[in-house]
């Protein structure tokens, strides 16, 4: 059914961008995606071991969220032709005719291309290969191969959106430790009771464009049981950084209260409580900032006393 749609929407889509503006390009970079990748990034960067020149890090910082751009255009490229039909992304610059599927597709390769390759000169390759990974983990994982063809894509594919505090923590140490797994841990197993949490109230979306997200292939009480599934693993690997000592009290304290109240949301959606649907997602987003801040507030204090 998707591949059936895909083709005959992108048929209809436009063959002219003319009135492309920068605004439509930075829109292709996913803005609000960009934000947070920018901020975990930094919070690894920050939460590592070692030292780093300012400026050194202000470019690893710009061209990691160069490269998680370059991720989105090339998503909105492949995507444009459901965004097409979906009512939250019809507006996107290239199902509205601002921008052209090839001019997207060209400065989503570009930006990946110069994101990593800048990144591995002017910092390390470690940071540089992961940077790598995510872009291919997003377009191409999940996007091309996953997002159509399995309930499974968000869990998979939020690998993604889990390295850039893993990115962070290279750049400064030139190394993949079990810190930094950790930090990779804690957004991964977040993303689907984040997600599915969405999805539950906007799945008629995703159903009339054929993607496979759980409510629609699996229905509404699964999903609700893998919400809850997930937030239970994700309680531990975001408390760790305290018992593992590269966090302090405060992220003890502050991590442990957020949970309990992740978990008590979740507790209501799987209960079937309709309300809790868009109050797990919306707390879902200050749980992950609040946990990341903290956590980036307390090794600066440290370091500074």
């Amino acid at each position: 059914m998707a591949d059936s749609l895909t083709s005959t929407i992108k048929s209809d889509l436009p063959a002219s961008g003319q009135e492309a503006e920068a605004g439509d390009f930075i829109a292709l970079l996913k803005p609000r995606v960009m934000s947070l990748v920018i901020f975990t990034a930094f919070v690894g960067l920050i939460a590592a071991p070692g030292s780093m020149n300012p400026v050194i890090a202000i470019a690893a910082i710009v061209l990691i969220a160069i490269g998680a751009g370059a991720s989105g255009a090339l998503n909105m490229w492949y995507d444009a032709d459901i965004d097409a039909v979906m009512d939250r992304t019809a507006k996107r610059p290239i199902p509205a005719g601002r921008v052209t599927p090839g001019d997207a597709l060209g400065f989503g390769l570009t930006l990946s291309v110069a994101s990593v390759i800048l990144l591995g000169l002017l910092v390390n390759v470690t940071s540089a290969i992961l940077l790598a990974l995510t872009i291919f983990f997003y377009a191409v994982i999940y996007t091309m191969w996953l997002k159509r063809r399995t309930p499974q894509n968000i869990v998979i594919g939020g690998a993604a959106g889990a390295f850039p505090p893993m990115i962070g923590w290279a750049a400064v140490t030139d190394s993949v430790t079990i810190e930094s797994i950790v930090l990779f841990g804690i957004i991964f197993l977040w993303t689907p009771p984040h997600f599915w949490a969405l999805s539950l109230f906007i799945h008629k979306d995703y159903e009339k464009v054929g993607v496979p997200m759980l409510p629609v292939v699996a229905g509404e009480k699964e999903t609700r049981k893998q919400i809850l599934l997930y937030s239970l693993l994700m309680v531990p690997c975001a408390i760790a950084p305290y018992f593992m000592g590269f966090a302090g009290p405060v992220y003890g304290v502050v991590t442990s209260a957020l949970s309990a109240w992740f978990l008590v949301l979740a507790f209501y959606v799987w209960r079937g409580n309709e309300k809790a649907y868009k109050k797990l997602f919306l707390f879902s987003i200050l749980y992950l900032f609040t946990a990341f801040a903290v956590l980036a507030a307390e090794r600066v204090v440290m370091g500074l006393i």
